[in-house]
């Protein structure tokens, strides 16, 4: 396996002051590395941990990429700008890191068409957006891509921010949209259930039902509008469980048992069956 790291600058929105808060970090984990095997070509899936849009947990970073890797699937994860970075810094960060990929693809040994991204909470929101923003102008033009280059091939959301609306993560648009949080035009622009159409690519979804810091129903709404567009979904709701679990083992607890529950630790195996399909 090769181990690659760099950085991804977007476009500074007008105002910027914090310059550094920009900047993206990426770390690639690419199989099958060696002179004789690189001529196998895998799919990729690019990770976007959670955090409210205020940090990059790092509990649904590399663990879960060692999951992806382990079913045979290139992985990057993106640790993107949060708060002060506003709205749609992430999100050009995200698409410039998937036209990256494609345009390494050859050398990457990755199939350009097949590449997922996979988003936790607010993360859950940043890949969300890329995969109902990806054809609108405001994001491929700034970055002087074409749209088709940054569009994911499928999404993994896992108990996502969506809503801006009743039931929202007040705190993730807060942190999101800044002094903007007020603005309805903007709030309903970043409700992405109101984005979805036949563009969105299809869907693996999962939540918690007593998730009390995200509530259920952010996945639930995301999933009415999927199928309003026949979208294709795979949508589990678990019975048991709060929010934040990543894999919901030991290993991503941080020494939390409320993170620890093993019902929810199938959604991983069955994201890696859904996958089998691209």
């Amino acid at each position: 396996m090769k181990y690659l790291t760099w950085e991804i600058k977007a476009p500074e929105r007008p105002g910027t002051q914090n310059a550094e808060k920009e900047t993206a970090s990426v770390t690639a984990y690419l199989l099958d590395w060696s002179v004789e095997e690189r001529k196998k070509v895998r799919p990729a899936v690019v990770v976007c941990p959670g955090g409210g849009y205020r940090f990059v947990s790092p509990r649904e970073g590399e663990p879960v990429a060692m999951q992806y890797l382990s079913m045979g699937y290139h992985v990057f994860v993106l640790r993107y700008s949060v708060a002060p970075a506003r709205f749609p810094t992430a999100l050009w960060q995200l698409a410039l890191l998937m036209s990256q990929i494609r345009e390494h693809s050859e050398e990457w040994a990755v199939d350009p068409e097949k590449i997922v991204v996979s988003g936790f909470s607010a993360g859950g929101h940043l890949a969300c957006s890329l995969g109902v923003f990806w054809n609108r102008e405001f994001v491929y033009g700034p970055l002087g891509c074409d749209a088709k280059a940054i569009r994911p091939d499928g999404m993994i959301l896992c108990y996502p921010v969506i809503t801006s609306g009743p039931y929202c993560h007040a705190s993730s648009f807060e942190k999101l949209l800044g002094d903007e949080a007020g603005d309805e035009e903007k709030r309903s622009l970043v409700s992405l259930e109101n984005q979805v159409g036949p563009h969105t690519p299809r869907t693996f979804l999962w939540h918690t039902a007593p998730d009390n810091t995200v509530p259920v129903e952010n996945s639930l709404f995301l999933a009415q509008a999927l199928s309003k567009h026949k979208v294709g979904l795979e949508l589990h709701i678990y019975p048991s469980g709060g929010h934040g679990l990543s894999l919901a083992t030991e290993d991503t607890s941080a020494g939390e048992e409320r993170r620890i529950d093993p019902r929810c630790q199938s959604w991983i195996e069955l994201a890696g069956e859904w996958l089998e399909d691209l």
